[in-house]
């Protein structure tokens, strides 16, 4: 009997099993949700991680997997996604502003793309605040200068354009700093800003708006522009907060935060939706807006500025929301500049200049636990000669926000000291001290790593 059909049969049935687990790796290798860090605060949009097998321990020698020396420094946090990271920086000597791409597996640079000259910086800030985002096969890179532009993951370059020259200057004290979101299709960018221009005081100039941008990701393209107005006075108007998007079970919505107020969008027109506040009823002229709220459990979260109270609205919020019908507020905590991180269902807000570190319950505004982030002075490094902001009873501040994975939760200070803390209870697993000011980047947790960026070095730690 001739068993030719059978064999062929077998052999179809191999192949395409071969197939099938080529098309698989493929899959793996560009996009694995919830392990990757593909935007600035994480898969999931609110500072976690599904990330697991991360280390504990861990110092510039002990679990270090690499180091890798960067053209300079930049307060943008890295991405990652498909084995790759993704992260800008500024040339000190030439103030070249670059996007680079490292292999995750040993720091090389694979690529790197100079895309403009950060002409401008200040004590608190520069040109890289922005963090970059992607999507596994593309990488968009955004800069305080507006220069925008998108690569594929081997570098070739697909689109760019400047989001200034388009849309008209960035009128901010503190240099632009809010990053890109990547979310359903769609690339979003915001300006909540000044109507009034730093650079022109004394002339007549027309007011510039405020505005909430949706770009075609794959052309660069815009789809549309959201005019955003406020009620604020002078420095209040601005925000370096970043879009958030929130899921509700009356659909999809993109928060943003800045101008005395929190609003929530249509991401497919960029209607508002609803409006919450305001926490400056008198209009202080000063209060601008730093933090970015985050959503889950329900609700959304948001903390006024300069000390203000943090708040929890009702995701099903619609219209003009009063400033007294919050689920809650409180001024038990605060946080003026590091984002309030969600994980595993509990609500942890770090005040950074009180360095201390709030385990919250969402739902009821009560503290669980809390505690200090801060060494003794005879512990502590030396500050060296660069200008470094203390806080509120003495030692560095914290602006980079918290981080959680694998039952940890991270948090770097802003020379260099970084805390590894129980997500249970407050409890140091680990402490360590990198240097390298400024260091305003979070920490970004993928499986078996944890990347930390100080000054113009990039750390990977993992168990080895």
């Amino acid at each position: 009997m001739n068993d030719y059909p059978s064999r062929l049969i077998v052999l179809t049935v191999a192949w395409l099993a071969l197939c099938g687990a080529v098309i698989s790796a493929r899959g793996a290798e560009t996009a694995a949700p919830g392990h990757d860090w593909p935007q600035w605060r994480g898969p999931h949009f609110d500072g976690s991680s599904d990330a697991t097998d991360l280390p504990e321990k861990f110092s510039a020698t002990d679990n270090c997997l690499w180091t890798a020396k960067l053209p300079g420094p930049g307060n943008g946090t890295p991405v990652v996604a498909g084995g790759r990271v993704f992260l800008t920086a500024i040339d000190t000597q030439s103030k070249k502003l670059s996007g680079l791409c490292l292999d995750l597996a040993d720091g090389h640079v694979l690529w790197q793309k100079d895309m403009g000259i950060g002409f401008k910086e200040n004590g608190r800030n520069n040109m890289t605040s922005p963090s970059a985002v992607t999507d596994g096969q593309t990488v968009y890179f955004y800069f305080g200068t507006g220069d925008l532009a998108a690569f594929d993951r081997d570098g070739k370059p697909l689109w760019s354009r400047n989001i200034q020259k388009d849309q008209g200057d960035f009128n901010f004290m503190w240099i632009y700093g809010s990053s890109p979101l990547l979310y359903k299709g769609k690339l979003y960018l915001q300006c909540l800003h000044n109507d009034q221009s730093y650079d022109h005081r004394g002339e007549s100039t027309t007011p510039a708006s405020s505005y909430l941008l949706a770009i075609d990701p794959q052309t660069g393209k815009d789809l549309w522009k959201q005019i955003r107005p406020t009620e604020a006075a002078g420095e209040s108007k601005e925000a370096y907060t970043t879009p958030i998007p929130v899921d509700t079970a009356a659909g999809a919505q993109i928060v943003l935060v800045g101008g005395d107020c929190v609003t929530g969008h249509d991401p497919d027109t960029g209607k508002e939706l609803w409006r919450y506040g305001t926490w400056n009823p008198t209009k202080i002229n000063h209060w601008r807006m730093v933090t970015s709220a985050v959503g889950g459990e329900g609700l959304v979260f948001a903390c006024a500025p300069k000390g203000g109270p943090v708040m929890a609205i009702k995701e099903g919020a619609a219209g003009t929301v009063p400033f007294d019908g919050a689920a809650w507020e409180t001024k038990d905590y605060s946080s003026d500049v590091c984002v309030p991180l969600i994980y595993r269902h509990m609500l942890y807000i770090l005040d950074g200049d009180k360095k201390t570190l709030y385990c919250v319950d969402p739902k009821t505004a009560k503290a669980k636990w809390q505690g200090q982030l801060q060494l003794p002075d005879a512990a502590a490094p030396d500050a060296g000669a660069r200008p470094v902001r203390r806080g509120k009873g003495g030692g560095p501040v914290f602006r980079a926000s918290p981080t959680a994975a694998d039952g940890k939760i991270y948090c770097i200070n802003e020379v260099g000291d970084l805390w590894v803390i129980s997500a249970d209870e407050f409890k140091v697993l680990n402490q360590v001290s990198l240097g390298g000011k400024p260091v305003r980047s979070s920490i970004v947790l993928t499986d078996g790593h944890v990347l930390a960026r100080a000054g113009d070095q990039l750390f990977a730690f993992g168990k080895k």
